[in-house]
């Protein structure tokens, strides 16, 4: 099921990045380049950053940026980011983040099979060490392709 969003189109490596908001920058560019997106997505997630904090960082070195359907999603769509070297988050339990998962969804209700699949990843402790330790496509889209 995952391969159908995540794949060579929508995953970038990447040694690192300067800052969280970078990092969301590019992890976010598949999806624009669809126009699954609108920039404005992007600035939603900046936004609500700053009022709640690192609500989308949700395990250790795991983060999955989203806004609501109507700040921009114009489509069902992932992209992910892996980082060599991770970058804060602002989060002082889960940082640093080397894993970014972007989520956007165009409505609350047509996302619910993909986030079944990507919680049966995030629950695997065995896959999800080797995601943090892939360094390339192949490794990352053999993982993937199990969910």
């Amino acid at each position: 099921m995952l391969s159908q969003w995540i794949h060579d189109g929508t995953i970038r490596l990447q040694e690192k990045v300067e800052s969280w908001p970078q990092a969301l920058e590019i992890c976010a560019q598949p999806l624009l380049d669809a126009k699954t997106i609108t920039p404005e997505y992007i600035t939603a997630i900046i936004e609500q950053h700053h009022v709640l904090g690192p609500y989308y960082v949700l395990a250790p070195g795991l983060a999955m940026p989203h806004a609501r359907p109507e700040e921009g999603a114009q489509g069902l769509g992932l992209s992910l980011l892996k980082l060599q070297h991770g970058v804060n988050f602002g989060s002082d339990e889960h940082d640093p983040v080397d894993l970014i998962i972007m989520l956007a969804a165009p409505d609350k209700h047509s996302h619910i099979e993909m986030i079944s699949s990507l919680a049966e990843l995030f629950s695997s402790d065995e896959d999800m060490v080797l995601l943090h330790q892939a360094k390339t496509l192949e490794e990352i889209k053999t993982i993937i392709s199990r969910f």
